[in-house]
């Protein structure tokens, strides 16, 4: 039970958390990749995960930092975009990663266009009043990419080999 309630209630609401998050401060706060990281520790032992698999899982979470932190310094993405995408890809494992990174990439693209087409519009005055909304307009301003690392892994996490393991 507790497992189920981490795999489909705690990790889609963090994910969700760390979206809304950085589209309202371009910002992920440290605490929501370690929250994804704790809940990936309750899960190992409520399943119980072998501890093989569970180093698999925890070698796709090295890789997913490891190449979060190689775009983050190649300032391509943010160190919370960088952090959150290492979190999902230990969730989701090595089987995974590459369907997560596609998803990410498109939803990515989409969100850019989107933002890019959404600065050459002008703010009307009533909108121009929030703060997240005036800085997602603002064409110095990044794009909130946890948005896309939250929906790539939403989108890969019903077909995750990690349901696999609620079985066993």
């Amino acid at each position: 039970m507790i497992a189920e309630m981490l795999l489909l209630v705690a990790v889609p609401a963090l994910l969700a958390l760390a979206a809304g998050w950085d589209v309202a401060s371009f910002t992920i706060p440290n605490a929501i990749p370690l929250a994804l990281l704790a809940a990936f520790a309750m899960f190992v032992f409520a399943v119980p995960l072998a501890p093989a698999t569970a180093g698999l899982h925890l070698g796709a979470g090295a890789v997913g930092l490891a190449a979060g932190f190689a775009l983050f310094a190649a300032g391509l993405i943010g160190g919370g975009d960088a952090k959150l995408f290492a979190a999902a890809a230990l969730w989701l494992g090595f089987r995974d990663l590459v369907d997560f990174a596609l998803w990410s990439s498109l939803f990515g693209g989409a969100l850019a266009l989107a933002v890019l087409g959404l600065r050459t519009l002008v703010l009307p005055a009533t909108l121009a009043t929030q703060g997240w909304l005036v800085r997602l307009h603002d064409a110095k301003s990044g794009i909130p990419y946890g948005v896309a690392l939250a929906g790539g892994a939403l989108m890969t996490l019903p077909n995750a080999d990690v349901y696999r393991f609620l079985g066993a």
